[in-house]
């Protein structure tokens, strides 16, 4: 079993910030690849960004040059620092993690952006 812990969302005023943090924990972790996904109200999943072992790193191009993805791989540990935010950032962040052949998700952090 693979257990992901997420943390960091809430509340912001369009123009701020936030990070949000993804520690992953389980006898079976193997990491490949971990992420952040977002799904805004009425609307499907999307990839926000992800980072592969390797250090590669995929944005969607709506945040690029605002969010910035990092890794801690001795805690498992992904972040996701967020500035500049707007109000179409909003919507349900999920960490993700795919490894031998598996995904795993979060239960999902709520960002709100709005004056």
């Amino acid at each position: 079993q693979v257990q992901l812990v997420e943390s960091g969302g809430g509340l912001v005023q369009p123009g701020g910030s936030l990070r949000l943090s993804c520690a992953a924990s389980g006898t079976s972790l193997s990491i490949s690849i971990m992420g952040w996904y977002r799904q805004a109200p009425g609307k499907q999943r999307e990839l926000v960004a992800r980072i592969f072992n390797g250090g590669s790193i995929d944005y969607v191009d709506s945040v690029k040059g605002r969010f910035t993805i990092s890794r801690d791989i001795a805690k498992n540990t992904v972040y996701l620092r967020m500035n500049s935010l707007k109000p179409e950032d909003t919507g349900v962040y999920y960490c993700n993690v795919f490894g031998r052949g598996c995904d795993y998700w979060g239960q999902g952090t709520q960002v709100t952006v709005s004056s």
